[in-house]
């Protein structure tokens, strides 16, 4: 097995990895930056569809080989290339102010939105105008503890591969088919023809969570759209649903933030399918 090479910070292999910062770069390559013992230790253990490695190199400072042996060995078995790398490398490539020592350049991971619908999805997330990366990778954390089987971002939404995005998604990233760039109409239009019911999800919604809940309308395959924290889903959005949603507020709180609101709706249906309510 191949050992860890020492880097330079003036390496081309660091100008390359330093410039997937730049969204039009790691388009360019198909390569994106993970950042943690979580994310590298997922990467590592993901295939893509046709076999390849998902982690194609990755940088490591001494202290960081030491503490997380099996990861980096790991990636070495997996023919990546690992280089030992001084802080200021670390710095260079990683997107945080404190870097955890391991910094891992990753192969696109997205999926064909046909091949999502393909695959009969029960439980799936919309994300529709979100702008924010950390909100986008929290929601997609959020999808993936659910059990969702997808997520779809549309045109109108953040770069999946945004690194404050792969950080906030703690490694689901590499847990379940991601489509990227579909127009809300056709996103909503092909799970509708997959017969699955589209959901809306809107503070100002004529439905409330409870009351769908209560009458058993749930169990059935669903997809939820979520929209910007800011000022919601417009109003074509929110036309194209089967249903617009909201989670009643109890208590005194203003509203949910997006990332909450989006686990509560997932977390619902994930419990209604489960046992089986509003299935016939």
């Amino acid at each position: 097995m191949p050992t860890p090479e020492l880097i330079s910070p003036r390496s081309p292999r660091v100008t390359a990895a330093r410039r997937l910062a730049k969204r039009n770069f790691r388009g360019k390559d198909r390569l994106f930056i993970a950042e943690g013992p979580q994310a590298v230790r997922e990467a590592v253990a993901h295939r893509g569809p046709t076999g390849e490695n998902t982690l194609v190199e990755l940088f490591t400072t001494v202290e960081a080989a030491e503490r997380y042996a099996g990861i980096v060995e790991a990636a070495l078995a997996a023919g990546a290339r690992v280089h030992h790398a001084p802080d200021a490398v670390l710095a260079e490539v990683s997107q945080t102010v404190t870097p955890q020592g391991l910094v891992g350049v990753c192969r696109f991971l997205d999926s064909p939105f046909e091949d999502i619908l393909a695959a009969g999805p029960r439980l799936v997330a919309v994300l529709a105008h979100v702008r924010d990366p950390g909100n986008a990778g929290t929601v997609l954390r959020c999808a993936d503890a659910a059990g969702a089987d997808a997520v779809v971002l549309t045109d109108a939404s953040v770069d999946l591969y945004n690194p404050k995005s792969v950080r906030a998604s703690v490694g689901s990233h590499f847990h379940l088919p991601v489509a990227v760039g579909v127009p809300v109409e056709r996103a909503v239009q092909g799970l509708k023809d997959a017969g699955v019911r589209v959901l809306a999800a809107d503070g100002a919604g004529d439905h409330d969570l409870d009351d769908e809940l209560d009458a058993g309308t749930m169990g059935g395959p669903t997809a939820w759209i979520f929209g910007n924290e800011a000022w919601g889903l417009p109003e074509e959005t929110r036309a194209l649903a089967d249903a617009v949603v909201r989670v009643p507020i109890h208590g005194k709180a203003e509203s949910l933030n997006l990332a909450t609101a989006a686990a509560v709706c997932l977390y619902a249906s994930a419990r209604a399918q489960r046992t089986g309510r509003g299935t016939a």
